[in-house]
């Protein structure tokens, strides 16, 4: 064996086990996520000790940690999200990070376009009522030509720009790096003015935390929609929950919270849909993802 990988991505390989042969293959134990669900900062200690990779999911991996772990070459991210790491303490320690940016792409941008409409057309409302017995028929909206603000944009609000423009949708984007994608960039607070649906699609940081809190959510319009399917800490649920419950038809579709798993007050208003960050939950995405987080830490170990 050349040493032990560890995984802490609690589905990989359910989908295919091309990923996990591709290990063995090149010789290493693989050492699974004993828990089923994302790592706290505890469990990753011991889980990660004595492995010299890490095939690694949204776990927190602070300084301290990582300088516990002297045998650590790589993490490798399955997904793009990076937040979660100290990447000054890998980048003193001499630990290799990788992610797979385009692989989760479609998956994401399909799922943001299906808990709009799901949202918008009362979906989930109606399958309740009828398990309930019942065969009420909420009264939806249509998303064809309703202004969408993308914040943040990246891969995934391009994509997601791709499937509303079907829709005859005019999309407005923020970002603190303006780009040439041929929309319009505007300022945060013109954004949430203008559109109908305010969708979010930026990375976590300091800067960013709280993003959308009470005073944003007040500029928008009082049936205005807020999605985030990008990640939790973007925006302050307490503030969103209020705001919700103060204007009914406004509405919410989220698939990441602060605190995972969820349990608050969003998931009991009616005109809230929320998943449970099942972004990157898509058969074809998940495959491609995991084998492209193995490629890239055999590389980054030598072994490719």
């Amino acid at each position: 064996m050349s040493g032990t990988i560890a995984i802490s991505t609690s589905s990989f390989g359910k989908e295919s086990s091309a990923p996990l042969d591709a290990l063995r293959a090149a010789g290493f134990e693989i050492r699974p996520n004993p828990h089923g669900r994302t790592l706290t900062t505890d469990e990753a200690r011991a889980h990660l000790d004595g492995v010299v990779g890490l095939i690694a999911g949204t776990e927190k991996l602070t300084g301290d940690l990582l300088r516990a772990l002297p045998q650590l070459k790589c993490i490798s991210r399955v997904g793009v999200g990076m937040d979660g790491v100290d990447h000054g303490a890998a980048k003193e320690l001499g630990i290799a990070v990788v992610n797979t940016p385009d692989a989760h792409v479609d998956a994401v941008a399909e799922l943001t376009l299906a808990g709009l409409l799901s949202l918008l057309r009362g979906v989930v409302a109606s399958d309740a009522s009828i398990r309930a017995g019942k065969f009420d028929k909420p009264m939806g909206r249509l998303l064809r030509g309703k202004t969408v603000g993308i914040v943040g944009y990246g891969r995934v609000a391009r994509a997601v720009t791709k499937l509303v423009s079907a829709f005859d949708c005019p999309v407005l984007a923020y970002d603190v790096m303006h780009g040439q994608h041929g929309v319009d960039y505007v300022e945060l607070d013109d954004l949430l003015r203008r559109a109908d649906i305010v969708s979010l699609h930026l990375p976590y940081s300091k800067q960013a935390h709280h993003l959308i809190g009470a005073a944003q959510l007040a500029a928008m319009k009082p049936d205005g929609i807020l999605v985030n399917t990008a990640r939790g800490g973007l925006v302050d649920e307490a503030a969103l929950a209020l705001h919700l419950k103060a204007h009914p038809k406004a509405g919410a579709y989220l698939d990441c919270f602060d605190k995972e798993p969820y349990a608050g007050p969003l998931a009991t208003l009616p005109n809230v849909v929320v998943t449970s960050h099942i972004g990157s939950y898509a058969r074809e995405a998940r495959v491609r993802m995991e084998s492209e987080a193995v490629m890239n830490l055999l590389a980054a170990l030598g072994r490719s």
